[in-house]
């Protein structure tokens, strides 16, 4: 098995997000570029110290993106190949003190009108106010099911969120109407694709 398809296989073991499956195989492949297409049974500590001082000095990435690096380097070694590390002393990059930044209820406003103007802006005004009023991530949203929005209720149920772990969030109840209005088009385009043999969904696990 190749490389990446170990590191893959390793990942949906663990049930990572896909998001962290993609970010975990990125890195990889640059470090395994960055030391001229080495495999990484060939290299060590010291190549991992270069190729994170390496992004941190000549690539001026954010500490959290060096982090992200480290840990998709410690897990192929570690997970993957079974070998251990001894202590990684690269240079690091520094965690920059910001204060939090907030939109003003007037810029929320603002910034949601944009995408109600914007050509074919549903349903991505709708994703919007999802996001905003139930916190949900970007793919939490893009995967929310039907049978996951309970109306009587008034919240949504998120599944396999981050961590592989399910949550409830509330529901604004500005938002029933044209939640109602989608469902209503989604079954009807689901009702067509069916009648052409289509309307498939991909399922977690071992329920597919």
């Amino acid at each position: 098995m190749k490389l990446l398809d170990q590191v893959r296989h390793q990942c949906r073991l663990r049930h990572f997000s896909i998001r962290t499956e993609e970010a975990y195989c990125h890195w990889i492949v640059r470090y395994i570029r960055f030391h001229n297409v080495r495999h990484p049974n060939t290299m060590g500590e010291p190549e991992i110290e270069a190729f994170l001082t390496h992004l941190a000095v000549e690539g001026n990435v954010s500490a959290s993106t060096q982090n992200q690096a480290f840990s998709a380097l410690l897990f192929v070694y570690t997970q993957v190949l079974g070998i251990e590390l001894e202590r990684i002393d690269a240079l690091r990059a520094r965690r920059p003190e910001r204060v939090p930044l907030v939109l003003s209820v007037h810029e929320v406003r603002a910034l949601l009108a944009a995408i109600d103007s914007l050509p074919n802006a549903e349903p991505h005004g709708l994703m919007a106010r999802l996001m905003y009023g139930s916190g949900l991530r970007l793919l939490e949203c893009c995967r929310l099911r039907m049978k996951d929005i309970d109306l009587d209720r008034g919240q949504l149920t998120v599944r396999q969120g981050k961590g592989g772990k399910d949550r409830f969030v509330m529901l604004p109840r500005g938002l029933t109407g044209p939640l109602v209005r989608q469902m209503d088009l989604r079954s009807a385009l689901h009702a067509k694709d069916t009648a052409r043999g289509e309307g498939r969904v991909k399922l977690p696990d071992a329920l597919s």
